[in-house]
């Protein structure tokens, strides 16, 4: 209990001004209210099946609080996950492991970034790991032992602590079982995880699948680890951080002395992870620093070899998700709380173990300094989307301006996806080329992955021009204007 309280102490003080009533908007931290239970977005579906839980859970709750409490159960899960790995005698230990777990520049950033589904399954992680790593002499689904009492037991915590991830789709799911592959195949569970893995990523697997996506090698440089603080790039991976993107960057985190503290503190966790005796090395300990290290190179791929990651995926697009390499390093950051617990288990550096993962990151506080906001939408948003989805016609929803973010005023101006693509029941043609500044101040541009968003006339019902200024070439007529107002207009063919 007291991990899991901490945890949502943690989430108070992090999200902050998040926490009032409203949506946070920024990247791909877009919910909407009364959102479609399936919207198409087309493309790589890497909202599957997180959007599809959100608006399940719309249906029941005002989607403000379905974001809030999504947002407070990644600290919670992840602090009380975390903790579960340090032996209970340990209590301590398990504070120590928890704060780090749920409050680390990896977490930070990715938050920063919006992705909320991939940090769910980073914040499960833990409880992955336990269910693959269990001691016992159970067969997993085995004879002889009973339905509850044998390998059935195992194999359904296995099942329950995969849970977030499987919310949590595509790219929490690759982190999990790249985590669980050496520990399963250490424990000879291979085939059940594999298994289990499987069947749990079909929403997102089988879509996937038959999307016909397609994946810029461009964006291999374009999501490379880049160096967030005076230590390069490699410094900045072993620190835990190191995101492609510099908006996703903490306030300050660019200090010698907070990135010196970050360095220390991640160097401090791996070397109490390594310097576990023998004796108190869990089954899964071998494991876990396997995959750590398998993270931590894919990691390195596209920052220091990028070319053979550009020709896997010139082979195949399903190495896609790869280019986002600093998402792998969730196994490096548990083995690093875990270690701290290890080593910093009473006393004085049990003490300093409990504040140095807030004091080297202070700015991650009250919402990373005001980054992250709740605010409403404004009721021509609620106005528009009645219109549509009220209409039986069938046709598409064109989304102009022709471009995949917005920075809205009423939002105070935080570029976030357009909200437009998980409003509406019904088709939305979009831009989803992704434009990435690079340090030298050029910009990448990298391909959209949906081949169905080409502008076309056929097959379009509405025009839903965001703003006053639309660059783009619109042709009125035979368009009807339905909705004109201050932040939207809407016209129907």
């Amino acid at each position: 209990m007291g991990p899991a309280l901490l945890g949502a102490g943690l989430a108070v003080l992090a999200l902050g001004p998040a926490l009032g009533w409203g949506f946070v908007l920024r990247y791909d931290l877009v919910f909407v209210p009364d959102p479609p239970l399936l919207p198409d977005s087309g493309g790589f579906p890497r909202a599957v099946p997180s959007d599809l839980v959100a608006a399940l859970l719309s249906r029941v709750l005002p989607g403000e609080l379905v974001q809030k409490g999504l947002l407070v159960a990644i600290f919670v899960l992840a602090a009380s996950g975390a903790a579960a790995l340090v032996p209970p005698e340990r209590r301590i230990g398990r504070l120590v492991a928890a704060v780090f777990y749920a409050w680390n520049v990896y977490l930070a950033q990715r938050l920063l970034l919006g992705q909320w589904a991939l940090l769910l399954g980073v914040a499960g992680l833990p409880w992955a790991v336990r269910a693959v790593g269990a001691a016992g002499r159970e067969r997993w689904l085995g004879r002889g032992h009973g339905w509850w009492r044998g390998g059935w037991r195992q194999w359904w915590r296995l099942v329950v602590a995969l849970v977030p991830a499987a919310v949590g789709g595509f790219q929490a799911m690759l982190v999990t079982a790249l985590t669980l592959a050496p520990i399963a195949v250490a424990r000879r569970r291979a085939a059940v995880t594999g298994v289990t893995l499987g069947v749990l990523s079909l929403p997102w697997l089988v879509p996937a699948l038959t999307s016909g996506a397609v994946t810029d090698p461009a964006g291999v440089d374009a999501f490379a680890a880049r160096a967030d603080g005076p230590f390069g790039v490699l410094g900045s991976l072993l620190s835990l951080g190191g995101v492609w993107n510099a908006e996703a960057g903490v306030p300050g985190q660019e200090s010698w002395w907070l990135a010196a503290g970050r360095l220390a503190l991640a160097l401090t966790g791996l070397y109490g992870y390594a310097r576990m005796r023998a004796e108190e090395r869990p089954q899964w300990w071998g494991g876990l620093a396997v995959a750590a290290g398998a993270g931590f190179g894919v990691a390195c791929l596209g920052a220091f070899a990028p070319g053979v990651l550009k020709w896997l995926i010139g082979a195949w697009a399903g190495f896609g998700p790869l280019r986002d390499g600093q998402a792998y390093l969730a196994p490096l950051v548990l083995v690093a709380a875990v270690g701290l617990g290890s080593l910093l288990r009473s006393g004085a550096p049990a003490v300093v173990g409990l504040l140095a993962p807030v004091l080297v990151l202070p700015t991650f506080a009250w919402g990373a300094s005001g980054r992250l906001e709740a605010v409403a939408y404004p009721q021509e948003w609620r106005a528009v989307q009645r219109i549509v989805n009220a209409d039986p016609a069938p046709g598409a929803l064109l989304s102009l301006p022709w471009g995949a973010h917005r920075a809205f005023a009423w939002n105070g101006g935080r570029v976030t996806l357009d909200p437009a693509a998980k409003m509406f029941a019904r088709r939305v043609v979009r831009d989803d080329t992704l434009l990435v500044g690079l340090p030298d101040g050029g910009r990448l541009r990298v391909r959209g992955e949906d081949p169905r968003n080409r502008l076309s006339p056929a097959g379009v019902r509405y025009v839903l021009v965001a703003g006053t200024e639309n660059r783009f070439p619109f042709d009125r007529r035979g368009w009807t204007p339905v909705h004109q107002g201050r932040e939207l207009t809407l016209w129907r063919r």
